[in-house]
């Protein structure tokens, strides 16, 4: 299978894009809550997937959740008392890049939590999640894989681009040497939390662009097929002349000038 070119991909995208429109249309409109978790490994395109998702949507009504560090007061609390802070409202729809799973993964494998809090962890994440699809809320569990390989790559990318230098952690380094740990820590995971009530679905992203549209795909194929009509507004042309912009307490910047 060939690699996507940008215009080709652009020209798949555009029109799940307007279906993703649609949909945050009839989520608004009847109340509906959407709630989308993306995990994987690192490097794996979660920012980019949650971007293609989000690029067009109201941010007022698709919000999206990358939770930092816990507090001390947070790491005193119930684990997944930060996380329901975000959970989405009547017309929501939130995309959280990382979720309570830090704790099924990074966690485990790095040693950050208990291996009581793990195992507690594992019991208590499918009941939470219960909860949650038994009060309506549309929840959808998105795993990233990437081969080692190509996850290497990418961490050279980083590495050496100073716009992408933010991405790339100490404990991203420290991963490296783990992939091994963390598929296993993924496949105690599924073993634990993957149900009827909240299933996961794994997707390639060895190519981020295909990756990108079959998770879209798959995410708009499982919502219900339910458009509600865009209203038609009137855009009249003004009467009279049109203005320009008049200052009197203070002037624009300089306009940029090319080189």
């Amino acid at each position: 299978m060939g690699k996507l070119k940008r215009k080709d991909y652009q020209a798949l995208l555009e029109p799940m894009q307007l279906e993703l429109a649609a949909m945050a249309r009839w989520v608004q409109h009847i109340g509906q809550r959407v709630l989308v978790l993306f995990e994987g490994r690192d490097t794996a395109g979660k920012g980019g997937a949650i971007q293609a998702i989000a690029e067009h949507l109201n941010p007022r009504q698709c919000r999206v959740v990358a939770l930092p560090k816990p507090t001390e007061r947070e790491s005193s609390q119930w684990y997944f008392q930060r996380y329901a802070a975000h959970l989405p409202a009547a017309g929501e729809i939130v995309l959280m890049d990382r979720s309570w799973y830090n704790r099924a993964g990074v966690e485990q494998v790095m040693g950050y939590c208990t291996p009581d809090e793990y195992h507690a962890f594992l019991a208590q994440a499918p009941v939470f999640e219960k909860l949650l699809v038994d009060d309506g809320i549309l929840l959808f569990k998105y795993w990233l894989s990437v081969d080692q390989a190509q996850q290497e790559k990418r961490f050279a990318e980083r590495h050496l681009d100073p716009l992408k230098g933010w991405k790339l952690s100490p404990v991203d380094l420290q991963s490296r040497s783990k992939y091994s740990a963390y598929t296993q820590a993924r496949e105690a995971m599924l073993r634990a939390t993957h149900n009827d009530t909240a299933p996961w679905t794994l997707v390639d992203f060895n190519d981020q662009k295909r990756g990108r549209l079959g998770l879209i795909r798959n995410l708009l194929d499982r919502l219900p097929d339910t458009r509600v009509d865009e209203p038609v507004l009137a855009l009249p042309p003004l009467k009279g002349k049109l203005h320009k912009e008049h200052f009197g307490v203070l002037k624009p910047i300089q306009a940029f000038d090319t080189p």
